[in-house]
């Protein structure tokens, strides 16, 4: 039986102002890439989302990203490793605490936004990310997207990891995201999102834009919280992917 885990990025409002239907993605959902505060996210939202995820067994993963809220951390940073190094330890240990104080702990920890598409192309800032993550907690199990240079470097650390694809994107034949001003790039049609994971399911590989298959481990499905209808998107694949007989489990 084909098996798998249904992610979200999640708690990415930010004071008076939300985005994405929380509440309801934490009862569809498995596992929850909560924000940390730098790219969406204060600690009111942290700490609501965090209670969310315990009531409902959901995985808690830190979302750490560039500190561009008016970016929501889709714009690319000329950073140090230095720098980034102590901005995923910042976001983390953030995650951390917050986690505990609702009665839960972080499982797995999955760059946001521009830091993660520049990390799948850039080993050594994939690198730099996920050994700060490792110091701080080293049993996390690290989200990488499937194919990328992310999972190059996790399986060089020898670390826990999880490869990721994205029910909502479009992708590039070197297994990284269309970006997302290109026609295409953000999928709505649940029906057809359903459709197209279920065969990458059972192929165990990515299907790019172009039709090139891409082999890759593939254990947990994400719909970006923000994405319009994503409560919808994530239902329907949820109810779409059991009815095929794909088991629907956290990490």
């Amino acid at each position: 039986m084909l098996k798998t885990d249904l992610n979200s990025d999640i708690g990415e409002g930010y004071g008076d102002w939300s985005k994405g239907d929380d509440a309801a993605l934490m009862e569809v959902i498995t596992s929850a890439n909560i924000a940390c505060g730098f790219h969406a996210g204060d600690p009111d939202v942290m700490a609501e989302t965090m209670r969310l995820a315990v009531a409902n067994g959901v995985g808690i993963g830190a979302h750490p990203g560039f500190a561009d809220l008016k970016g929501f951390g889709r714009r690319r940073l000329a950073l140090s490793h230095e720098e980034i190094a102590n901005m995923v330890t910042y976001q983390l240990g953030a995650a951390q605490a917050m986690a505990r104080a609702a009665g839960g702990e972080v499982r797995h920890l999955k760059l946001h936004g521009a830091l993660a598409n520049m990390a799948s192309e850039d080993a050594g800032l994939a690198r730099v990310c996920y050994e700060a993550a490792l110091k701080v907690q080293p049993d996390i199990v690290i989200m990488v997207l499937a194919a990328t240079a992310m999972e190059q470097v996790v399986r060089e650390l020898d670390c826990a990891w999880a490869g990721e694809i994205f029910a909502d994107r479009a992708y590039n034949d070197n297994a990284t995201l269309v970006d997302r001003s290109q026609p295409g790039a953000v999928l709505h049609d649940p029906e057809a999102i359903t459709t197209r994971i279920l065969a990458m399911l059972e192929e165990g590989a990515i299907i790019a834009e172009s039709g090139k298959r891409i082999p890759c481990k593939i254990d947990t499905i994400c719909v970006h919280g923000d994405t319009a209808g994503a409560l919808a998107m994530t239902t329907g694949l949820r109810s779409g992917l059991e009815a095929a007989g794909v088991e629907i489990a956290s990490l």
